[in-house]
């Protein structure tokens, strides 16, 4: 999907948009205030106080129709200039203006808007005219503290987005209902994947459904971890205070964690699994022939996250991430890098997601270590990508503080981004924990360390799956592999059951239907649940051992002995394969 942030045209006439949004607001409601309307990646919004008057959906055609009113009214729109004085008196009704200004230097010139009546604080540019906005649509309304403070007051937030032609916004607005019908907080309910509860908001309980599919993606991570030399580790849920001053986290992110004491000691619930695994490494004395040494953890952190910011799995305050940390001598840091760099691609190709590299280099400001560590370890990051054929663009100043890092960006099937894999060179850590192995002229040197997740957190990375394959996974991740559904019950059971056993011998997750309910309900409900195979049993396969298969998504039904069907379900299971649902078949 486009980003319409980083389009140049679609990001002015956004931004014209918000104005002409909030133009049509205060024609209709004549007392409203508006603190700020941005571009997004997706749109725009604005946020307003409109009094007494509560927005919903329903009132969204009215602001809709108001907006093209203006739009044909054909008004151009002009820049002027202003002093911090004269923006105070023209804003003089509209406190959320007045504290903006406020807050800029006496001597600095203020820009603002104008398209007839209304005016707007704004740097710019605009489109010429109102009439240029044509094509939009408003989204959806929701709430919004100013200035992002719980402390202050709920604003009303709209949401809206333009495009140059029809053709774009209605793709766009398609687009958004495949979207809808892929939410996986939907989805997630439907398949009993997960559920979320008042009692726990931000923690996520997973269902039955949910745990196999779990299970079926830890059992992947521990085989592929371990063909490629990984050993598994686990650290606790909670250390002390102590230790998180040494990691720096006390000091940097104290805010996000949550504590406790304990015989009056004060402790925290990690945040993040780093320094447990720097105790895991300096548990042992290491030699230079121990090295690369990759640990791998599943581990659970614990982040406050703000009420309003939780989103199904996407934005939790309990998640599990797929952290490794390796240490390595500087010489053998380049092939480190480049051979994650080909665990990512195995890993992503299996789901079918493509991604992009981001290289973040150093930030302005935060930042510890000289700046000629810093470049060599850009240098370093960018030289393994060239090495391992990766293309990348320069993320400039975004790298962590304690050096740079590769983000991996995947797309999904509906052409969204979303961050998921990392690697971070550290050589912070190391120092701060003091962490050595034995050179090989017996002195005591630092090794490197590197920090790497490719699914991020694995709540998100499911909750990214979900939409990708809009609840329909793959046979081999699938809760229910097989639904075995024999045409009678009562003639049909003996075999189907012993079908079941067969399969079940073999490691697939599968059940019987044998309710009393006619075949084509019973064949819907599958369909409904998404179970990728249907196997159907009546006289025929009986007296020949064989099965008759219906894919998820498809009407053809297609016969197989039943030792070939065997055969066609753990070969795909152990291939990962992904199969394309031919509805016309």
């Amino acid at each position: 999907m486009i980003n319409i942030k980083e389009n140049p045209e679609l990001n002015v006439l956004n931004h014209s948009s918000a104005h002409l949004l909030a133009h049509a607001v205060k024609r209709l409601y004549p007392e409203a205030k508006f603190w700020v309307g941005p571009v997004i990646e997706d749109g725009f919004y604005y946020d307003m106080d409109l009094g007494d008057v509560k927005l919903t959906e329903d009132d969204l055609p009215k602001i809709e129709s108001m907006m093209r009113k203006i739009a044909k009214e054909d008004k151009r729109i002009t820049r002027i200039e202003l002093s911090k004085a004269e923006a105070m008196e023209e804003f003089k009704d509209d406190s959320y203006k007045l504290d903006i200004i406020s807050n800029l230097d006496e001597n600095e010139t203020i820009s603002a808007y104008r398209q007839a009546e209304f005016i707007d604080l704004c740097r710019g540019p605009h489109v010429e005219t109102t009439k240029k906005m044509k094509y939009f649509k408003l989204l959806k309304v929701s709430g919004a503290y100013w200035k992002g403070d719980a402390n202050n007051k709920m604003l009303q937030r709209v949401y809206g987005i333009t495009f140059e032609t029809q053709e774009d916004l209605d793709n766009y607005l398609n687009w958004l209902e495949e979207a809808k019908l892929r939410d996986h907080k939907k989805l997630g309910k439907e398949l009993g994947l997960f559920m979320m509860s008042e009692y726990g908001p931000g923690f996520p309980f997973w269902l039955p459904n949910g745990m196999k599919l779990r299970q079926a993606l830890d059992a992947y991570y521990q085989q592929a971890h371990t063909r490629r030399g990984y050993v598994f580790t686990q650290t606790p849920t909670m250390l002390n205070k102590d230790l998180w001053e040494v990691s720096g986290h006390w000091q940097n992110y104290r805010e996000n964690m949550y504590t406790s004491s304990i015989d009056d000691r004060d402790f925290a619930i990690k945040p993040m699994n780093c320094p447990g695994g720097m105790l895991v490494y300096k548990n042992d004395l290491h030699s230079y022939r121990d090295l690369p040494i990759r640990l791998a953890e599943m581990g659970t952190v614990h982040r406050h996250e703000a009420s309003g910011a939780l989103n199904g799995l996407f934005r939790v305050r309990m998640f599990t991430q797929d952290d490794a940390h390796l240490f390595m001598t500087p010489a053998q840091l380049q092939d480190e890098i480049i051979e994650i760099l080909d665990f990512i691609e195995e890993i992503y190709s299996v789901f079918g997601l493509t991604y992009s590299i981001e290289l973040s280099t150093r930030p302005e400001d935060k930042y510890i270590g000289s700046i000629e560590d810093w470049d060599r370890s850009e240098k370093i990051l960018e030289e393994a990508c060239i090495a391992a054929g990766k293309e990348f663009k320069i993320n400039p100043g975004d790298g962590a503080f304690y050096g740079p890092k590769l983000d991996f960006k995947v797309r999904d099937s509906l052409n969204r981004i979303w961050q998921c894999g990392t690697v971070q060179l550290d050589t912070n850590l190391p120092e701060r924990f003091d962490l050595t192995y034995v050179a090989e002229d017996g002195s005591k040197q630092r090794p490197i360390m590197l920090h790497r997740a490719i699914f991020g957190s694995i709540e998100r990375f499911i909750g990214i799956l979900i939409e990708h394959f809009a609840g329909a996974f793959p046979l081999w991740l699938a809760p229910k592999q097989v639904e075995i559904i024999p045409v009678n019950t009562e003639f049909h059971m003996e075999y189907a059951n012993e079908v079941k056993e067969i399969l079940e011998a073999q490691g697939i997750r599968v059940s019987v239907d044998g309710r009393n309910e006619k075949l084509g309900y019973r064949l819907r409900e599958a369909q409904m649940h998404k179970i990728p195979m249907q196997v159907i049993i009546g006289d025929k396969e009986i007296e020949e051992r064989s099965v008759n298969v219906r894919r998820f998504g498809e009407r053809a039904q297609n016969p197989f002995s039943l030792e070939d069907f065997v055969t066609l379900v753990n070969e795909e299971v152990k291939s990962k394969y992904i199969h394309t649902i031919n509805k016309e078949a």
